[in-house]
This record gives structure tokens, C-alpha cells and sequence, in this order.
């Protein structure tokens, strides 16, 4: 073993240290064409085309005993597999290897999206590791178009490119094309009076779908995405994590929210701790499930639900994943996982237990009282604050567009009235957890979090936003950018 991997750190707040060899390359290509070819089958793509990938590699550095440690998109970005897989797949990515590696993830989305528009006939599918990247790309294509379309049309690279590596590959790329620069700037007048709906289709006309993970915490950008993609297909991506991968999507024509993956038995030695939801003792506080003992993959069954535990050939013995998920059916023999939640309780304060997913269902039918407002929830978090007495919950927001004070309370008592774990409600009504608070934050702070976590070395392809958090560094971010706070009056008669 010479190579370390990091996890992003977003889930618990730390970055975990994972062993990384040439096998784990070696499985991360095998998914990736088992992927491709189920993929093929129901979006055909054109030998030789390109794909417009928004991936990022972070720096790397020694740890003490000498090893190269960094996260382990970076590593597979530098490995031979990668290049292998462009060729055994006859899709090329639209970026060289100076984009994807100079560790400036602004100026690799810049260059990402004009290599991108500059091979945009060519371009049959869009795909980054997860949706938010793809996302804020998208985001900054908004403010960037301008600068893109004269890049096209004269052969030049605007001055925020400043590494010259960088400058010097794709200047050997791009020439000057005026016709396309302006059809580009046609379609970018028109998108800016449509809120840039359907993007994705308008500027890359042969893209046949959008691929990413797109479960878990990456569902709420989904609906973003939808916006830029309009009739273009989105294609939930592989499951996996840094420790190792897991399955495979065989039925890549379902919907993201109906995604199942099937196991590849290959990559690890699985086993399942079979967990049933503990409904009547209110005071177990740590978790909400009961456990049976392990069993191996042969003997899972259809519609229980199972914590993975992995044994890897990279030296992990019995680690337990964290993820709980249900087997959906079985694909050839080999069970078909429905991703459920993390299982690590992300909210609690007195006997209340509430997850990642529990936190996704109360934020959207809160934010769907913005729609009439015209406004959008862009990214949110939350914090379980037990300083104060009693206790309460505090969710972050960042709003584009402006909201009335009226709407915000009404999307504060949705939420708060939205919790349904017993423990939460019974809490609620005895007041030993106080009222729900919602902050709203000013325009940016989640790219603020994001440049912190980029400054500690994780990769942009890997980023997630913590739905929940304690760190004190993000917490002072989210309260220094507040700008409002409204308390829910639910349970106030």
C-alpha cells in the first residue's frame, strides 16, 4: 500500500483516512464499464464522442510514515484505469489532464464549460461525481456566459485562467469559431428570459442524458437539475463510497427517487445487520432500530432493511458502513439495494430522534410554500442546539429572491409541525424542546462552506453539504451570514 484516501469529511465532520491501491482503481473501472454498458442499452451514445465531466482532483501530500494520501476521485483521476476507461468505453472526456488536476476548482469549472461548449455536437452525456457539482456549474455558467461565448469566438481564454499549464492546454484545444459563439449567445438571450429552463438540451442538442449519484443528501439539487435538463433523461449513478463500491444501477431508465442498485459481490465480502425500527421505547436516544446478527449477502431478504457491513482486500475487516438500506428485489441472483438514509442520528436533543432523510422530507414541504413567491430554497443545514434551554432545532436557509416575513413564519411552523418522530412531537408539546428556528442566510454562505472544506483539501467532485452540523468553524460562517431568524408557533395552542 503506498496511497491514502480521503473521505470528504462532510458526513461527521472529519476526514477519514482509507487504504487505496491499485485494486481499488482496477474496481472503480470495472463499475464504471459494467455501468456504461447497461447504460448503453437504453441511451446509445456515438463511438468517439465526448463527455462533458465537471470532475476535480485536490492536492495531495505526505503523511508522516511517507505515504501519498488525498481523496480517492483524485487518485483515479491520475491512474491509468482512467484513461483505460475513455478508451474501452469510445467516450473521451472534453478536458486534458491539466483541467481536471490543477486543484483551482473555479478555474476548472471555467474550463470545464468552455472545452464543453467548444465540443458541444459532440457532447452525447454530462456526468460529475455528484448533482451539486453539476449543479453550481450550471450556476456559474449564469454569470460566465457572457465571458465564454467571445472565448469561443475569438480563440482566446479569459484572464481569470492563470495557471499556465492550464492556459497553455487548452489554448492548444480551442481556435476561433464565430458561428458557434453565435448560436451560443442566441440561445443564452433566450435562456435568460426562460430562468435558463432547459439549458442542458439548448446548448449540448445530443446529450441523451445527465449522470450523477443523485441519492441520499444529493437529492435535494435534483430538482434544480431538472430545471436545466427539461426532457433530458437523468440517470442516478453507481453506489459506492470511499471505502469501497457497492452496486451497480441495471435499470438506468427509472427516475432518481426510484433508483435500486444491484451488488456486485466481487468487490468486497458483504454482510447485513438486519435492523427493525424500534417504535416503543421512546428513550433509547442513540438509535431508532434494533439489531439482529449479520448474515451474509445469500441471505437477505426482499423489503428489510439492513445496515453493510464491508470486508475489503484493501484491509478493512468488518467495518460497518453506516448506511442503512432495503433489498428491493434481486438482479440474476444478487440482491437490489434501495439506499434509505445514513444511519447516524444527525438531529436529537432530548429523546427526539430525527435523520438525514426525516430532515429532507421537512425542508421540502416547507420550501414548497416559497413557489409562491416566487423564490428558491438554494441550499440548506441544520444545527441541534442544546446551549440554550430548553433545546431546539435550528435550520439554515439560503433563498433566492425576496420573501415576506408572513411566508418565511408559515415555512418555519410547516417544518417544525413536520417532524413526525413521537419522541420530537411529545417533546414539542411538553416544551422540553423549544420552537423550531429558521435562519436565513445572505446570498453565498454556502460557497463560503464550500471554500472551507476545498481549503482543507477535499475535491469539489466529492463535496456534499453537511445537513447537519456541530462544527464550530461552519457554525460561526451560518451565524455571522444570518440575516433573519423567524421561531415556528406550531404547538403554541
Amino acid at each position: 500500500m503506498t496511497t491514502l484516501s480521503l473521505s470528504s469529511g462532510t458526513t461527521e465532520g472529519r476526514q477519514k483516512y482509507i487504504p487505496f491501491t491499485r485494486h481499488s482503481s482496477q474496481t472503480t473501472l470495472q463499475i464504471f464499464r459494467l455501468a456504461a454498458a447497461y447504460r448503453s442499452r437504453v441511451y446509445p451514445t456515438r463511438e468517439g464522442g465526448r463527455i462533458l465531466e465537471f470532475i476535480y482532483s485536490s492536492r495531495k501530500f505526505k503523511t508522516k510514515g511517507g505515504l501519498t494520501a488525498g481523496t480517492a476521485t483524485t487518485h483515479y483521476y491520475a491512474s491509468p484505469e482512467f484513461k483505460i476507461k475513455q478508451e474501452k468505453t469510445k467516450s473521451f472526456t472534453c478536458s486534458p489532464e491539466e483541467v481536471i488536476s490543477n486543484g483551482d476548482s473555479k478555474q476548472s469549472t471555467y474550463c470545464h464549460l468552455l472545452l464543453g461548449l467548444f465540443f458541444s455536437e459532440q457532447v452525447e452525456f454530462i456526468t460529475s461525481a455528484f448533482v451539486y457539482s453539476i449543479v453550481q456549474s450550471f450556476i456559474a455558467f449564469e454569470e460566465l456566459w457572457k465571458e465564454l461565448y467571445i472565448d469561443i469566438r475569438d480563440g482566446t481564454l479569459s484572464k481569470r485562467i492563470n495557471l499556465p499549464k492550464v492556459r497553455k492546454a487548452v489554448l492548444g484545444i480551442i481556435s476561433p469559431n464565430p458561428i458557434l459563439a453565435s448560436k451560443i449567445e442566441a440561445c443564452c438571450r433566450e435562456l435568460e428570459g426562460l430562468d435558463w429552463f432547459g439549458l442542458i438540451p439548448k446548448l449540448w442538442p445530443n446529450a441523451k442524458y445527465v449522470y450523477s449519484i443523485m441519492t441520499g443528501s444529493m437529492q435535494p439539487y435534483v430538482k434544480k437539475l431538472l430545471r436545466y435538463a427539461a426532457e433530458v433523461p437523468l440517470v442516478s449513478a453507481e453506489y459506492g463510497s470511499t471505502e469501497s463500491w457497492i452496486g451497480v444501477n441495471v435499470d438506468p431508465c427509472l427516475p432518481p427517487e426510484d433508483v435500486t442498485f444491484a451488488v456486485v459481490p466481487t468487490f468486497s465480502y458483504f454482510e447485513f445487520i438486519p435492523l427493525h425500527r424500534q417504535k416503543q421505547d421512546y428513550n433509547l436516544v442513540m438509535d431508532d432500530f434494533i439489531e439482529d446478527k449479520p448474515v451474509p449477502l445469500s441471505q437477505v431478504k426482499v423489503g428489510q432493511e439492513y445496515e453493510i457491513v464491508l470486508t475489503t482486500i484493501t484491509g478493512l475487516y468488518r467495518y460497518r458502513l453506516g448506511d442503512v438500506v432495503e433489498v428491493a428485489g434481486f438482479h440474476n441472483g444478487t440482491p437490489k439495494l434501495n439506499f434509505i438514509c445514513r444511519r447516524k442520528l444527525i438531529l436529537t436533543v432530548n429523546i427526539d430522534k430525527n435523520t438525514e432523510k426525516d430532515l429532507q422530507i421537512v425542508v421540502e414541504r416547507g420550501s414548497q410554500l416559497l413557489s409562491n413567491s416566487k423564490a428558491e430554497l438554494i441550499d440548506f443545514t441544520s444545527h441541534a442546539d442544546v446551549l440554550t434551554q430548553p433545546g431546539h432545532y435550528i435550520i439554515y436557509w439560503e433563498i433566492k429572491g425576496e420573501v415576506e416575513e408572513r411566508v418565511l413564519g408559515e415555512c418555519c411552523r410547516e417544518m417544525d409541525a413536520s417532524f413526525v418522530d413521537h419522541g420530537y412531537v411529545v417533546s414539542r408539546r411538553n416544551n422540553s424542546i423549544g420552537p423550531l428556528e429558521l435562519r436565513i442566510v445572505e446570498k453565498g454562505t454556502f460557497k463560503k462552506i464550500l471554500e472551507h472544506f476545498l481549503g482543507n483539501g477535499s475535491a469539489l467532485s466529492q463535496f456534499k453539504t453537511p445537513r447537519c452540523t456541530s462544527n464550530k468553524v461552519l457554525l460561526s460562517i451560518l451565524n455571522l451570514c444570518t440575516i433573519k431568524r423567524v421561531y415556528s408557533t406550531a404547538y403554541a395552542d
